[in-house]
């Protein structure tokens, strides 16, 4: 696994030993940033679920300014810290080991981030846990914040606009897709 992209173009990134995470594949991650391109520039990027990091590593790369991964499992942990010092971006990053339901619900009184990205294990409904909480804190998540969930291609969606979400895109995979969010 590599940055695609940017400042850190090129680096490889260690990933986690096992079937703890799935890193996003280079040829989704880079249709991702090209999605995103547009918004990247200075921004503040949230990475839930962090894996690797690589997601918000790439985003850090390409122009964010400031970017938060919060990563439950130990080894994945240590990962996003190597891969942070392996691309010199530990100084515009927080790395929090920690659940990401009980991290999000106290982060929200320190304020909010442009964009937000997920990619929970699959089918344990975890994204709409995450949802409902984003849905209720308007300083963690506002209408301005861009969400996008990475998830298994036929993951049921349906509740989306129930709890105040606007879907902006769905860009399909084979296996997955990333969904695109706003606040209504």
């Amino acid at each position: 696994m590599r940055v695609i992209a940017g400042s850190a173009r090129r680096l490889t990134l260690v990933t986690p030993k096992g079937d703890v995470t799935r890193p996003t594949g280079d040829k989704i991650k880079e249709t991702l940033f090209n999605i995103l391109s547009p918004y990247l520039t200075g921004v503040s990027f949230l990475d839930l679920f962090s894996g690797s990091g690589g997601i918000g590593i790439e985003a850090l790369s390409r122009g964010a300014d400031f970017a938060t991964f919060i990563e439950k499992d130990k080894n994945a942990y240590d990962c996003i810290k190597k891969n942070l010092e392996t691309t010199h971006f530990t100084d515009r990053a927080v790395l929090r080991r920690a659940d990401v339901l009980t991290c999000l619900t106290e982060m929200g009184k320190r304020g909010g981030y442009d964009i937000i990205f997920m990619d929970p294990p699959y089918n344990k409904g975890l994204e709409k846990n995450v949802l409902k909480i984003l849905a209720d804190d308007e300083r963690l998540c506002s209408t301005k914040t861009l969400i996008i969930i990475e998830t298994a291609a036929d993951t049921d969606m349906s509740y989306i606009e129930q709890l105040g979400f606007t879907t902006e895109r769905i860009k399909d995979y084979k296996n997955s897709k990333h969904v695109f969010l706003r606040k209504e």
